[in-house]
């Protein structure tokens, strides 16, 4: 698992067990989609004697550039059985993963029709960088390569890009295939992006080449 994660227990104690499980969980959302920018889950004690449902309630919040929350909860008050804390987890996270999937695959569907068209806005991240000769190569969502050179960059930023880098660019087709008009910085790995109070993580491996 290579994302950090922010796990929050409130009037109630930590149990590795239920550590354990949303570790295995987180994991599996990373699998759908490997560029998750920050994972919080709220796990908390609401009730101390339910009549029925369950006394806990689990919320996750996850960010994804560039800009998206999904947020999936589960508090189940009205079930006819008592539920315990790992099936709620359980929920919880299943919300979020039908969230995730949705998610990525109109990413990935949007991304697919403006780079097959050979142009329109996209998102990607920088994966090759040629600082001393001026220009590098984004990688979309969908795994499509775009060229970029320095004076395409918005803002004179070109000095600001890394390895990882989020970008939005708009795409052209060029004499040797795909390559990026403009191009301006989303998110930075590893420093605070706009008004955020949140600091970004670097990008997972699997977008290294």
């Amino acid at each position: 698992m290579k994302l950090p994660l922010d796990i929050t227990y409130r009037n109630l104690d930590k149990s590795d067990a239920i550590d354990k499980l949303i570790r295995e969980k987180v994991a599996k959302l990373e699998h759908i989609c490997s560029y998750i920018n920050s994972c919080h889950i709220a796990v908390e004690k609401v009730h101390d004697r339910p009549r029925s449902g369950s006394p806990y309630r689990v919320r996750i919040d996850l960010t994804i550039p560039p800009g998206h929350e999904l947020v999936a909860e589960s508090n189940p008050a009205q079930a006819v059985q008592y539920e315990p804390l790992d099936v709620v987890v359980r929920e919880a996270f299943d919300a979020a993963r039908q969230q995730l999937l949705k998610l990525t695959q109109r990413q990935k569907a949007s991304d697919r029709s403006q780079t097959q068209a050979g142009t329109g806005e996209t998102t990607g991240l920088v994966t090759k960088l040629f600082r001393e000769q001026g220009y590098g190569f984004i990688k979309t969502l969908d795994s499509q390569e775009i060229y970029f050179h320095k004076n395409s960059v918005l803002h004179h930023d070109f000095e600001r890009l890394e390895i990882g880098t989020g970008v939005y660019c708009a795409v052209e087709e060029g004499e040797e295939g795909l390559q990026a008009s403009t191009v301006k910085i989303v998110d930075k790995p590893g420093v605070r992006a706009g008004k955020s109070s949140q600091t970004l993580i670097e990008p997972p491996l699997d977008w290294r080449e």
